[in-house]
């Protein structure tokens, strides 16, 4: 795991950095990746924010990843899945150029920061796009046009036009300022109920009315029983036989009235 001395404290909480700096082999930016997973896991109370710095890169390093095995591609995957869903908060921080496992990592953060000069790579070998999963993401952030428009026609991303697809979230003149702030706001939501949330929201896409129905009706029955039973550490009451009612509720709705 990278640490930056200028990498802003959360009081009362976790704040682990990562830094995807040039020259790295995808073996080394795997183990630190799960090795930042596995303390951020290993927390006690959930509260923890992850602050991936993705380093510049050369301007013509557009090649990604450099010599590798299928084993090891999908090692990576697995990491930035694993990433994508911790109970921590992630927050991305992208300026000058950057190319090689930026475009993987930005779309799995829950915050994205750019500075004005980003320049964000795609990952082309051999004028051919790396079909990795940043592909499967970026469709289902962004939607199959745009996501064609920058895939199929596009060669770099600046950050005010990140900033309009919506794969920024703000541009910022000070990255450290910037994250430090982000860090104060979104450290307050990280925890078992973001992983809830943030799950919500990524199979709505692909997930019918239904099917989706029993899981959302399930999380609003948790937030139901933390209301009724508050917790001084902000944490959810255990789970209880109340539980069957949400099953109930969504069985109920399917089936119509008796």
């Amino acid at each position: 795991m990278d640490v930056r001395k200028d990498a802003p404290e959360l009081a009362g909480a976790l704040a682990l950095t990562w830094e995807a700096g040039q020259g790295r082999t995808l073996a080394d930016l795997t183990a630190s990746l799960d090795a930042v997973c596995d303390r951020a896991e290993d927390a006690a109370d959930g509260a923890t924010v992850i602050t991936l710095w993705l380093g510049a890169t050369a301007p013509d390093a557009r090649s990604w990843p450099e010599e590798t095995t299928i084993r090891q591609v999908n090692r990576w995957e697995r990491a930035v899945r694993r990433l994508e869903r911790l109970t921590a908060v992630s927050i991305g921080v992208a300026s000058g150029t950057c190319g090689g496992p930026a475009l993987d990592l930005l779309p799995a953060t829950d915050y994205r920061i750019a500075t004005a000069d980003l320049r964000l790579l795609l990952p082309v070998h051999t004028s051919r796009l790396w079909p990795g999963m940043a592909v499967h993401r970026l469709v289902n952030q962004l939607g199959v046009a745009r996501a064609r428009q920058l895939l199929m026609w596009g060669s770099e991303l600046t950050a005010e036009r990140g900033l309009r697809l919506g794969l920024i979230d703000e541009i910022a003149p000070d990255a450290t300022e910037a994250v430090r702030a982000a860090v104060l706001l979104l450290g307050r939501a990280a925890g078992p109920d973001l992983a809830v949330l943030r799950q919500l929201m990524l199979e709505a896409p692909v997930t019918s009315y239904d099917e989706a129905l029993g899981v959302h009706l399930a999380a609003c029955e948790r937030e139901l029983r933390r209301r009724r039973t508050p917790d001084p550490a902000g944490e959810a009451a255990p789970d209880t036989p109340d539980t069957a009612d949400a099953a109930g509720a969504y069985g109920e709705d399917r089936r119509g009235p008796a």
